[in-house]
């Protein structure tokens, strides 16, 4: 008999009433920060917990990233990080992506928070609130390179190396941008947002460097600069299709079996009968749909479920609460002592997920909902 999915490390189903369980392995980020750390060398290896650390939890996920070496955070709203603080040391810098909104620059003092300056006028804001509070005050300048999202454009850098009285009380510690194609390591893109960096930083204040996140790292050492901060690579999504992924998977997703039953030739599946039986079928209904982060489109271009060895289309559309699976493969005596059936797994990984969504799995773990029962796994991987 194969062997049955399982949370061995876990607390089990003890949530009885879940309809889906999801594992998260904490060893496995820390173990993927440390090979990171160890790739990049010299610079410093910050850790992007943003969007609760990718859904995964930064309450939990942050302490553990500290004590394997981070001592540089970035999130992305100023929210995140009044959140984050008190779960990090005091020492430890936390950058906030998109800066300071109007009016908002004394909760980032008040909460020890660095802000990422992406206009004139945060620049602008942070400068007065530094007058007022009659001291330097850190910040990141951001510098857009070529990806036409946030940062200075080369105009304003002009603006800043002509009048640099503009940048009175403000200590920059880090120019920063982000690669638009470090996905796709033969982009010339990517060489062009290089330099332009270069070419930008060389008219601002001297400080750190910092261009690549999690894809960029695996650009080599030229992109590396003083600084990167991966986010996605931490919890173990791939760098880029085009090599094997080094990373360690960090998350295993579990459904309950609510409910199985056969179903005659003809037979429709779901919302709008979209699915109906050649033959007669074995089907289950799982306790989990797109409420969940599930997402509804994740029965097209072969999505599944696994069962041990056996692998078990989804059938239909996903629902709000729901999902079926073709289980007429799986032995009846196999089938009895399942309780639950793995989504992403062993078999099936994060990326496999979003691959049949028609999307990346940024989305899926970030989609990933607050109804399952979370347990988390400290051991290192």
């Amino acid at each position: 008999m194969p062997d049955l999915p399982s949370f061995p490390h876990a607390t089990g189903w003890a949530a009885p009433g879940a309809g889906a369980m999801l594992e998260i392995d904490l060893g496995a980020i820390a173990a993927n920060y440390r090979l990171l750390n160890a790739r990049t060398g010299s610079s410093i290896c910050a850790a992007v917990v943003k969007a609760d650390a990718y859904g995964l939890g930064a309450h939990r996920v942050a302490p553990v990233l500290e004590q394997a070496g981070a001592n540089t955070f970035f999130v992305a709203h100023l929210e995140e990080g009044v959140r984050l603080r008190p779960h990090v040391a005091p020492t430890t810098c936390i950058f906030v992506l998109h800066g300071p909104m109007p009016g908002t620059e004394a909760e980032f003092t008040r909460h020890n928070l660095l802000p990422v300056l992406n206009s004139m006028e945060q620049i602008a804001g942070w400068r007065a609130h530094a007058g007022q509070m009659g001291k330097f005050l850190p910040a990141a300048l951001q510098v857009d390179t070529g990806m036409s999202r946030f940062g200075l454009s080369d105009a304003n850098v002009t603006m800043l190396a002509a009048n640099p009285d503009l940048l009175d009380g403000i200590e920059t510690r880090l120019v920063m941008s982000h690669l638009a194609c470090a996905d796709t390591p033969a982009s010339p893109a990517n060489a062009m947002q290089h330099d332009r960096l270069r070419a930008m930083a060389a008219r601002l204040p001297a400080a750190p460097l910092a261009l690549s996140a999690s894809s960029g790292i695996f650009l080599g050492p030229d992109y590396h600069f003083d600084l990167v901060r991966p986010g996605a690579a931490l919890y173990g999504l791939a760098p880029n299709e085009d090599a094997p992924n080094p990373l360690h998977p960090t998350v295993r997703l579990g459904a309950r079996i609510v409910q199985r039953r056969t179903i005659s030739a003809g037979d429709g599946v779901g919302y709008g009968l979209t699915w109906r039986a050649m033959g007669p079928a074995r089907i289950a209904t799982l306790g989990i749909g797109y409420a969940d982060g599930f997402l509804r489109h994740g029965a097209n271009g072969g999505g599944c479920a696994w069962l041990g060895d056996y692998r078990l289309p989804i059938l239909g559309r996903i629902s709000m609460d729901s999902t079926t699976i073709d289980v007429s493969d799986v032995p009846e005596s196999v089938l009895a002592q399942a309780t639950h059936v793995d989504m992403i797994g062993p078999r099936r990984s994060v990326d496999d997920v979003a691959r049949s969504a028609g999307t990346i799995g940024y989305e899926v773990l970030t989609a990933l909902g607050s109804r399952f029962h979370r347990a988390y796994l400290t051991q290192a991987a």
